[in-house]
């Protein structure tokens, strides 16, 4: 759920691998090149690196990196450095550090409910703000009270919508890893993923969850649950989506009118309790 910035490079598919394998509770390794063993072609690529066109799984894959990195730094509350990310994280993206950088804060505050700051103006040092309470402008659109883990449930709610209110739940572990949320991995931020969706979202009543019949190996669903119905709307969960996108709810037609469609519904004057006897 991202809007990648136009670039220039193509790492190699092994390290997009091992990339994507990593989970979210252990510090990724420097991608960036070391001088040790390098052959003087090489120093010279680093000097002025032949960047080619990245793909997009390949930026989200860099952004996910990212925000593992500064979510681990921050469990220190010691102030992160832009040199730091830089040498263990950019490696070849270094020329589009800006782009990344703020992908990352957009993917923190939305997803995981961490505002990315930066210490002093020009410092180049950076810090991680908990928005127990959002700013007002982003209330409406995530239909919380700022916790990080609704920000994961707006996640699942805005991928059942845009797949027609139904989803499987392995399309759900597909796309959140993508996120670095791994279903058999303890995350910094949301603990057990899957026994946070599966289990405490169900029983909260945010989401329905029930076997497919007839499937081998055996897949379970995810709808919409009565309580999100109740606590927010189809047209709120497209905003939070097009948010994360930087994107209109209009760029999505189907959608938005049926998001359009909700709203209509929803203003209809209903039925105000039981008519008084005679």
């Amino acid at each position: 759920m991202l809007q990648r910035p136009r670039s220039r490079s193509r790492p190699s598919s092994q390290a997009e691998d091992r990339n994507e394998d990593r989970g979210g509770d252990t510090e990724a390794p420097s991608t960036s090149r070391g001088p040790a063993g390098s052959s003087p072609g090489s120093r010279r690529s680093q000097a002025a690196p032949a960047v080619g066109p990245r793909s997009q799984k390949q930026l989200e894959l860099k952004v996910a990196e990212l925000v593992q990195f500064l979510l681990i730094k921050d469990q220190k509350k010691i102030p992160i450095k832009r040199i730091d990310i830089v040498k263990h994280v950019m490696g070849d993206y270094r020329d589009i550090f800006p782009d990344l950088l703020k992908l990352a804060a957009e993917r923190l505050l939305y997803v995981f409910g961490y505002k990315l700051l930066e210490l002093e103006p020009k410092s180049n040092t950076y810090i991680l703000i908990n928005t127990l309470e959002p700013v007002e402008e982003d209330a409406e659109v995530r239909g919380d009270q700022g916790t990080p883990t609704t920000g994961l449930l707006m996640i699942v709610l805005g991928l059942i919508f845009m797949k027609g209110n139904t989803i499987k739940e392995t399309e759900v572990w597909d796309f959140l890893r993508r996120l670095g949320v791994y279903p058999t991995k303890k995350h910094l931020v949301f603990g057990d993923p899957k026994k946070l969706i599966t289990e405490d979202f169900v029983r909260q009543r945010y989401l329905e969850y029930r076997r497919i019949p007839h499937t081998d190996p055996v897949d379970y669903e995810f709808q919409w649950g009565p309580r999100t119905n109740l606590e927010t709307s189809k047209m709120k969960v497209l905003k939070f989506v097009a948010k994360v996108h930087n994107q209109d709810p209009k760029d999505w037609p189907a959608q938005y009118c049926e998001a359009l469609a909700d709203e209509e519904s929803r203003a209809k004057p209903g039925p105000s309790g039981p008519a008084p006897s005679t």
